[in-house]
């Protein structure tokens, strides 16, 4: 009888570890956020977290992922590169199996490079650099289009919808401005085009009155600025105060309210932005939902279409767990790279993605600031 007892309880203590370990293996799906909370890029990075945040908590009311609740690690980068490189290692630390982030690309191209070290699965929602999927990273994706595809949308659009002839180009020296400004000015070249102009400012810079004046006295229809929000409102403002007759067209990082808010209204109206359409003129059943699920748990809308890839490139995450039943970055790469086709995004239907990890297919759309301070789809476009 004794050994009977012995027997038993040495059975309990070798089998304890393994329960153990299969408790562990059930924690919870940690998923990782990059993003910009503060700086001057933090309206964009706030809402990520409010779009992510969402639709984390309701995978997790619904049971969560392969019967585990799904945990979002948080990180800040600033929009920063040495900072994007810290918050990187401190999301690998933190064992997660995928990131989303970052916003900007300057921040984007370092991050990216830790998360690839580490094997982990990184999927960024607005970082169009053309660059960043050309360095053969099996496991980044991105849920944005592409630069190269935004500067021939840009260079038609002047040259068939706003009909110049003589053009500026303008960037701030960034990976995605540089990069938008470069295949740009090849595209506008291609269709005849005359690029007259082509500079960059400092974004560090505050006053940019020595380089308007140049651009004033270049004989430019328009100038086509590709860097962001801060330096395009004030760009606007300044070239306002000083009186100048020009058209303004600004790539996709301008796409933002605060836009005007900076520039002042009367100096953003009339301001063209090219840019992915924004979430309330995307007409899909999921993107509806989104928008009304946001609406109501936040009280306002969601206005800015980096939010709603942010939520796609989650939603990207999930597709990819549930369809493989895995939690296993190379499972997961592998599933995007060779399986998954056709899925009904929150941003329109995702076709698939490249072997560089590039989203199939693009949108893009030219807004025009009226005068209520609305970004409003301007009733002519390009022929697709």
């Amino acid at each position: 009888m004794c050994r009977k007892v012995v027997f038993a309880l040495l059975v309990v203590v070798l089998v304890l570890p393994l329960f153990a370990g299969c408790k562990e293996e059930a924690g919870p799906i940690r998923i990782g956020l990059e993003a910009p909370l503060t700086g001057e890029y933090a309206y964009e990075g706030r809402g990520f977290e409010r779009a992510v945040r969402l639709l984390v908590d309701q995978v997790n009311e619904a049971g969560g992922l392969l019967g585990r609740r799904v945990e979002l690690v948080l990180e800040d980068d600033a929009g920063d590169p040495d900072q994007a490189v810290l918050a990187a290692q401190r999301l690998v630390d933190a064992g997660v199996i995928g990131v989303i982030g970052a916003y900007n690309s300057t921040a984007t191209e370092p991050a990216s490079e830790v998360y690839n070290e580490a094997g982990i699965l990184h999927i960024t929602p607005s970082s169009t650099a053309t660059r960043l999927t050309e360095k053969g990273f099996r496991r980044f994706f991105r849920v944005c289009f592409l630069d190269d595809r935004q500067g021939l949308f840009a260079a038609r659009f002047m040259k068939e919808v706003l009909g110049v002839g003589s053009i500026g180009i303008l960037h701030d020296g960034s990976t995605y401005a540089r990069g938008l400004a470069e295949h740009t000015r090849r595209y506008a070249e291609e269709i005849g085009l005359n690029v007259a102009f082509y500079d960059a400012i400092h974004p560090e810079e505050t006053d940019f009155t020595p380089i308007l004046d140049e651009i004033d006295g270049a004989g430019l229809d328009t100038v086509y600025f590709t860097g962001y929000h801060p330096q395009g409102g004030l760009l606007l403002r300044q070239s306002g105060e000083m009186g100048l007759d020009l058209t303004w067209v600004m790539g996709n990082a301008c796409n933002n309210p605060e836009l005007i808010q900076i520039a002042g209204l009367d100096n953003a109206v009339g301001t063209y932005v090219t840019t992915e359409p924004l979430p309330r003129d995307m007409d899909y059943p999921e993107t509806r939902q989104f928008v009304d699920d946001f609406e109501a748990r936040y009280g306002e809308t969601a206005a800015s279409i980096w939010w709603l890839m942010a939520a796609e490139s989650f939603n990207v995450i999930r597709y990819a767990i549930e369809a493989t039943q895995s939690t296993d970055p190379a499972v997961l790469a592998a599933f995007l790279h060779n399986e998954a086709h056709n899925i009904s995004g929150l941003t329109g239907p995702i076709l698939g993605w490249d072997e560089k990890g590039d989203r199939l297919g693009t949108i893009h759309v030219a807004y025009v600031i009226d005068e209520s301070g609305e970004f409003t789809p301007n009733p002519e476009q390009p022929e697709p």
